[in-house]
């Protein structure tokens, strides 16, 4: 999907976020695309963002930069001792 598509859509989402309480609106964008993204377009925006995000939403952004971080925390953790 091209990154304007992306942005087009993060942004929307962030539209439809706006009309919610303040502390609200972030977790909710990052929640939203968290869920409903599939992980080939997560990795496309963070991979935009990474590039400087041009034309995202400061606060569609914020979110995404959350999630990012958060992903990449998940993706380091101890996951576990495997079987032998």
């Amino acid at each position: 999907m091209k990154p304007e598509n992306l942005v087009h859509m993060a942004n929307q989402i962030g539209k439809f976020f706006q009309y919610q309480r303040k502390d609200e609106i972030v977790p909710g964008i990052a929640n939203h695309i968290r869920k409903f993204w599939e992980p080939r377009m997560r990795t496309a925006i963070f991979a935009y963002i990474d590039q400087g995000g041009d034309g995202l939403d400061p606060l569609v952004k914020e979110a995404l930069v959350h999630l990012k971080e958060r992903r990449e925390v998940t993706e380091t953790s101890f996951r576990g001792t495997e079987a032998s």
